[in-house]
């Protein structure tokens, strides 16, 4: 007699991903695992006194959406202190720190008002802000605001007198000999150490983060960790029975002898927290200006952009993390820096069985997409940045005629291109993802809604060693699920598909309650 099933999904329209045409009306699962896919009526000899059983009424089920590069605390910190994201320009953001600062006045907090999240592209004032417009927020305490990107930080002139010493002159923006508040790359840093969270904050952060990715249909994500609490507050949430995603951690590659030292490899860890890769930057960001490009930027012609990380250290990293059995997976943006990054990996032993990884490769041409077939590197990439590609839009402004030329997701997926989608936390949020890789403004960009699902799900498992046990809906993977209240395939616009309920390891971890009974 076959014993009964945990936890059963019945009346559904169930998409494994495995084949674009296999559906099935309802499945099993025990043990976290999936016993059985098929019919109500067969799946239902399965349900035993008891046995949870979710009538979906119709929803859609997908494998759990693995968001491949995401800042998990930089989600809570927005979800915490001041959201910028969505600012109408200077004002709004203005207005939302002082918001800020009355909340910590009222808590008797005296520490620094901060908002995340700016993109001043879509601004009708389209700039930076600056230390006049966060003056007008603080004169006595420090306040800063960080970009979409993280690669650009607006600062007030408390924050400035005291890290300005701190930070290298060449990534401070000036006006004439007055620094305008704006810091770009390595000056950065300054103040993400000022602003670092402690171990009970951190904690904070995640679970606030945690919630948001499971209400988004997330179940997994690899986390890009420097200097930071996380990895010991994942573990104590393992620990302790809280985590409701599967977390990979990409340590930074100044963690390199750290993580080395310690005898962690790629893939060490529990069934629900383990090493991923070492991530290290080249350059910086199209927002900043600080992309590494072969031709000048389009609105400034006295810029090619910046090395971060300079290609013989890159060399070095690569080598090195890759003789530990480290898996790297390197920021390029510019065309230089994809080329750089693909010579580097080209000194290691196999950087397709590695699966090292290139994050973003937003200008990469047909010579880098051809060598990133050969080589078998993961593109790791972000479709949610193709809101800049829009006549118009941020690229239209750094790159002019290149925008069509950016995030060539079609191009990269002909070539049998490894594509995983993740994020970048700008937003989390697979299904505005996968809307703008579905209705990209090129063709070379656009993929097809199935596509576009898999990179989300297979895609980013593959990235992460994880095929055989997410990514697709077959028996004996583990039951990571996203149910949707609306068909991606047949929705008007994806984005605004909600996500009826979230399940890891069979267990509920978001439901809206409406939808599912």
């Amino acid at each position: 007699m076959t014993d009964a099933a945990d936890l059963v999904l019945l009346d559904g329209e169930i998409h494994t991903l495995c084949d674009p045409d296999e559906t099935h009306e309802a499945m099993a699962v025990r043990d976290g695992r999936i016993v059985r896919l098929g019919s109500t009526y067969d799946v239902e000899f399965l349900v035993g006194t008891k046995t949870e059983t979710f009538d979906l009424a119709g929803d859609v089920v997908l494998p759990g959406f693995v968001d491949a590069h995401t800042h998990l605390d930089m989600v809570g910190r927005s979800l915490v202190h001041a959201d910028l994201s969505d600012a109408s320009g200077p004002d709004d953001c203005v207005d939302r720190l002082r918001e800020r600062l009355d909340e910590l006045e009222s808590d008797g907090d005296e520490g620094w008002v901060l908002g995340f999240g700016y993109d001043e592209s879509g601004w009708i004032e389209s700039r930076y802000l600056t230390c006049e417009d966060l003056d007008s927020v603080s004169t006595d305490r420090p306040v800063a605001a960080f970009r979409e990107d993280m690669h650009v930080v607006s600062v007030n002139s408390v924050a400035l007198d005291r890290h300005l010493g701190e930070m290298p002159t060449e990534d401070v923006r000036f006006d004439g000999d007055e620094p305008t508040g704006v810091v770009v790359e390595k000056a950065v840093d300054a103040i993400y150490e000022a602003v670092e969270p402690g171990v009970e904050e951190t904690g904070e952060l995640l679970r606030a983060a945690q919630a948001a990715a499971n209400e988004r249909g997330v179940t997994g994500v690899h986390d890009m960790t420097r200097n930071s609490h996380k990895p010991r507050v994942y573990r104590e949430m393992d620990a302790g029975g809280e985590l409701t995603l599967r977390v990979r951690l990409n340590y930074w590659a100044d963690h390199l002898d750290s993580v080395i030292d310690a005898g962690l490899r790629t893939n060490h860890g529990s069934e629900m927290v383990r090493t991923g890769a070492i991530k290290t930057f080249t350059d910086g960001s199209f927002g900043g200006r600080t992309a590494k490009l072969s031709e000048p930027y389009s609105d400034d012609e006295s810029e090619t952009g910046t090395w971060v990380v300079d290609p013989d250290e890159l060399g070095d990293i690569a080598s090195r993390a890759d003789s530990h059995g480290l898996q790297l997976s390197a920021h390029a943006i510019g065309d230089e820096a994809v080329d750089a990054v693909l010579d580097a990996y080209e000194n290691c032993e196999n950087p397709g069985e590695s699966r090292h990884r290139i994050e973003h490769a937003e200008l990469a041409d047909d010579e880098a997409i051809e060598r990133f077939a050969e080589s078998g590197v993961v593109a790791s990439v972000q479709p949610n940045f193709l809101k800049w590609a829009e006549e118009g839009g941020l690229y239209a402004s750094r790159l002019g005629d290149r925008r069509t030329e950016t995030n060539r997701y079609a191009a990269l997926a002909d070539a049998d291109v490894p594509l995983a989608f993740g994020s970048d936390c700008m937003p989390l949020d697979p299904l505005l993802g996968v809307h703008w890789a579905v209705n990209a403004p090129a063709e070379e960009q656009r993929l097809s809604v199935t596509d576009a699902l898999r990179a989300y799900t297979s895609g980013a498992a593959y990235a992460g060693f994880d095929e055989d046990r997410l990514g697709t809906l077959e028996v004996g993977k583990v039951a990571d699920l996203t149910v949707l209240a609306e068909s991606p395939w047949e929705a008007d616009a994806i984005r605004d598909v909600d996500v009826s309920a979230t399940f890891v390891d069979g267990r509920v971890v978001y439901r809206e309650p409406r939808r599912i009974e």
